[in-house]
């Protein structure tokens, strides 16, 4: 839980930019935060949202190493130069938005540098907010290794048809069948992109094939809960919400 540690504990932790090898075996940069001192840590990919690798995505990767993981997050839009993170992500939009092909091989290469780590407790999650929660159910119904998975308001998870691009062929929901680890989802009862309607769907996709699966809904909230920038910041649910995704890791991810 947040805010529950012992004032007599050691805390420490480092953060940095590193590169790993990506999709086509391209180099990728990536943020790393773990915490110092501890012996023995699991880890977690958090994949990076629509508004690019940016500010955001760092302080949320620390926040989680503050609660003891080994956290990378992987510049996804790698492909599309350098700037600001608003100037990126455009770059990225008008090129027809990232391939969830160079995706998902990203954070294949993130799991399995969490797991190389010498400290690694050999188990790892994942976690994405917006379209970073769609990938996120996608990493976890077609990528192995993968022990625990939380979809933040990802849209999109189960489109329709013709909102299908070159970039994106196949709906995530398809590949449900794959999933083989406990998923939470976290979701905003106003949000628009995923609406009430594409939760349902989703979720009694989940439920007919008999997966370990979670969903909390929240009234008076819609897109983005913990973006605490935006008006759409909602503070009870995001912090309700927070410790349940903190619980959730903790259960399967630090217990052996």
């Amino acid at each position: 839980m947040w805010n529950s540690f012992d004032t007599a504990d050691y805390s420490g932790m480092i953060a940095e930019t590193i590169t790993i090898k990506g999709h086509d075996g391209r180099p990728v940069r990536a943020y790393f935060s773990r915490p110092l001192g501890k012996e023995s840590v699991p880890g977690i990919v958090l994949i990076p949202h629509m508004p690019g690798w940016d500010e955001y995505c760092r302080e949320a990767s620390r926040r989680f190493s503050e609660h003891g993981y080994a956290v990378i997050c992987p510049n996804i839009y790698e492909d599309y130069g350098h700037g600001t993170p608003v100037e990126v992500s455009a770059r990225m939009r008008n090129a027809g938005i990232v391939p969830d092909s160079s995706v998902m091989e990203d954070c294949s290469s993130a799991l399995s540098f969490l797991r190389s780590q010498p400290n690694s407790n050999g188990k790892t999650g994942v976690i994405g907010m917006c379209s970073g929660g769609r990938h996120t159910f996608l990493a976890a119904c077609t990528l192995d290794g993968i022990d625990a998975a939380a979809d933040l308001w990802g849209g999109g998870v189960a489109c329709s048809e013709d909102q299908l691009t070159p970039s994106r062929p196949k709906a995530p929901i398809d590949f449900a069948a794959g999933l083989s680890c406990p998923l939470i989802g976290i979701f905003g009862n106003d949000d628009r992109s995923p609406d009430r309607d594409e939760v349902n769907r989703t979720e009694e996709v989940l439920k007919s094939l008999g997966k370990d699966y979670r969903f909390y809904r929240y009234d008076g909230a819609g897109h983005g809960i913990w973006y605490y920038d935006k008006p759409m910041y909602r503070q009870e649910a995001a912090m309700d919400s927070f410790n349940k995704v903190l619980d959730f890791f903790d259960e399967h991810l630090k217990k052996e």
